[in-house]
């Protein structure tokens, strides 16, 4: 089971996460690209991987897992060799973090992105991250003065928080505040993150080319 991972994948799309989470592991796995233009991800048979018919998924053995912050932490835990996740009694701001991205971060950034925020004390009670505003102001003190999201070595956390700035930063999505510039410049060229964006602009341009 250690090495039979599957990965379900697009590229372009937050997918690359996961593949980034995969190149840190440094083990063996089975990648099965899916083109959402042709919209294999809504086919049956992944479907019955993920009912949604989102990537990024893996499958482990048996265990499915979906959720590109969910499958970090579940391969940061299933191979504890690769020392990507804290001691169990050191997780505070590990779990805090990831999740925090997961849960707060991205769909602020996403409704940020296509132009609607919660405007109202009322509105903003509804949202699980409040504001745009707090959410972002909450992810520059994480990162202030840091290295890493969650102690003083990398771990799974660093490859979702930092996929999250990465983004923001890239796309405009964030303010290129010094605190995130300063924390994903720690990051951007780790050896991992390279193969894996390299990796993942082959798969693009090759799709790209099939569809012309």
């Amino acid at each position: 089971m250690a090495n039979d991972i599957v990965f379900y994948h697009a590229p372009q799309s937050r997918s690359i996460i996961v593949q980034w989470m995969l190149e840190e592991l440094g083990q063996p796995f089975d990648m099965h690209v899916l083109n959402l233009k042709k919209n294999e991800h809504k086919a049956s048979r992944y479907l019955a991987i993920n009912p949604m018919g989102k990537v990024p998924a893996i499958r482990h053995g048996e265990t499915v897992v979906t959720e590109a912050a969910a499958i970090c932490a579940y391969l940061a835990d299933a191979f504890p060799e690769a020392g990507l996740a804290p001691e169990p009694e050191a997780r505070g701001d590990y779990y805090r973090w990831l999740f925090f991205a997961a849960g707060c971060v991205e769909p602020a950034m996403s409704n940020h992105a296509a132009g609607w925020d919660p405007a109202t004390s009322e509105m903003q009670a509804r949202f699980g991250y409040g504001s745009y505003a707090a959410v972002i102001d909450a992810l520059a003190n994480a990162v202030a003065g840091r290295r890493y999201i969650a102690g003083d070595r990398f771990t799974a956390a660093d490859v979702y928080v930092g996929s999250m700035i990465g983004f923001g930063l890239r796309f405009g999505v964030i303010d290129k505040r010094p605190e995130f510039e300063a924390y994903w410049s720690g990051l951007e060229n780790r050896p991992a993150r390279l193969r894996a964006g390299a990796e993942a602009e082959k798969l693009a341009s090759k799709q790209a080319w099939a569809a012309a």
